[in-house]
């Protein structure tokens, strides 16, 4: 793969042939290098990509990973993950061999994400953390799975952060109608928070309802689409997972309140957002709002642990919840809202001891005729105390 230097301008090019996955004979041309140096060192890379060598770079590798990877994701998931990787990952390991990355280079990595603070002195929360190592050692998986790389030294390293943020924060309905006053000239803004704390649905879940997704006569919102702004682009895209896919039933007082409000709107198809504006939108309505009103200050996402939290007052089953929330697994909801449980234990034991007479077991033989050997057990117990009885009073008598 020869080097060359563009004449008209003064920068270098590299002209690379190589056979790709279905065996045809392909070339790619890479311009605008600086220098000579830089032009072979990409060449080279290059030429250990196309041959699955893992003594190329780190950052090479991830080029192959992105490839593979991005197409598999939705588009702001990508952006996301995108980020990590150009600012937290690759101004680190970018340069070494991904072939001789250690678990030491990986404990020194982690210890600077530790160690960070932003302007406020503030540290990564816990959660970003283990964000941050789940995507280093995703990386490192897939050279393990596809190109047979020994190990993944993220694995003996150990993870850093946490999977849950602990506690989460909500509102009670005091707090929420006190927030709730701070927009009650602003109908659509009011009415968008009201579904929130009403049915506990994603805020791109909200952004994305039309009203063909909204039965009045059934009082229930279909839920099958999720809306992001994404660089100037309205995108719409599945929910967040297959499970997130349901119906909400909501309250008579709240579809009157829906059937108000859409009484009042013009000039929007019945396939067309019924919500026009964004997240960030809302997110300044909320900071707006929790000054005006003096309530304790949450995020938006927090609105939808505010409505779980008002369902566990009212006594809701947990599988309930679940499906109302979309999540996948029930694991997801406990684990999650567990901590708004916080007597539970000792309400199983009273009720239990409502219910539940207990009988000692030597007064109990009939009940256990149904298995022969518990039976047996129970009525030499019986006997053999009945006969100690006897014996200590004739003891007794004697004397």
């Amino acid at each position: 793969m020869p080097v060359f230097k563009n004449e008209d301008n003064g920068t270098w090019y590299v002209m690379a042939r190589y056979v790709n996955w279905k065996c045809e004979r392909k070339q790619k041309c890479k311009r605008g290098f600086a220098t000579k140096k830089e032009a072979q060192e990409w060449e080279r890379m290059f030429q250990l990509q196309t041959s699955s060598d893992l003594d190329m770079s780190f950052e090479a590798f991830t080029e192959l990973y992105i490839n593979d990877v991005k197409n598999r994701l939705k588009e702001n998931t990508w952006l996301t993950k995108e980020h990590i990787i150009r600012t937290k990952i690759l101004p680190f390991f970018g340069k070494l061999k991904i072939s001789e990355i250690s678990t030491k280079e990986i404990i020194t990595w982690q210890n600077e994400m530790l160690a960070y603070r932003d302007d406020k002195k503030k540290p990564y929360s816990q959660t970003y953390l283990k964000t941050l190592h789940n995507q280093l050692s995703a990386i490192f998986n897939y050279a393990v799975r596809y190109y047979d790389l020994k190990d993944n030294p993220c694995r003996k390293a150990g993870s850093i952060g946490k999977s849950h943020a602990g506690e989460k924060e909500f509102w009670t309905r005091q707090e929420f109608k006190q927030f709730l006053v701070t927009v009650e000239n602003k109908p659509e803004t009011k009415m968008a928070f009201l579904l929130l704390y009403r049915t506990g649905m994603r805020i791109g879940e909200l952004l994305a309802i039309t009203y063909n997704d909204i039965d009045l006569e059934k009082r229930t919102i279909s839920i099958n689409k999720s809306y992001q702004r994404i660089e100037g682009r309205d995108i719409i895209t599945p929910p967040k997972t297959p499970k997130s896919k349901r119906i909400i039933t909501i309250p008579p007082f709240l579809t009157e309140e829906l059937k108000e409000y859409i009484s009042h709107l013009y000039g929007i198809m019945a396939d067309e957002r019924m919500f026009r504006f964004t997240k960030s939108y809302m997110e300044h309505e909320i900071i707006r709002g929790i000054k005006a009103s003096g309530v304790k200050r949450i995020c938006l996402h927090d609105i939808r642990h505010s409505h779980v939290a008002l369902l566990i007052s009212m006594g809701v089953n947990p599988l309930i919840i679940k499906d109302r929330l979309g999540h996948e697994k029930i694991q997801t909801t406990l684990g999650t809202y567990g901590h708004l449980y916080p007597n539970s234990n000792f309400e199983v034991a009273k009720m239990l001891g409502g219910v539940i007479n207990f009988t000692p077991a030597t007064e109990s033989v009939a009940d256990y005729t149904h298995n022969q050997f518990t039976a047996s057990y129970h009525r030499k117990y019986k006997n053999a105390m009945i006969m100690q009885s006897r014996g200590t009073g004739a003891g007794k008598a004697r004397k």
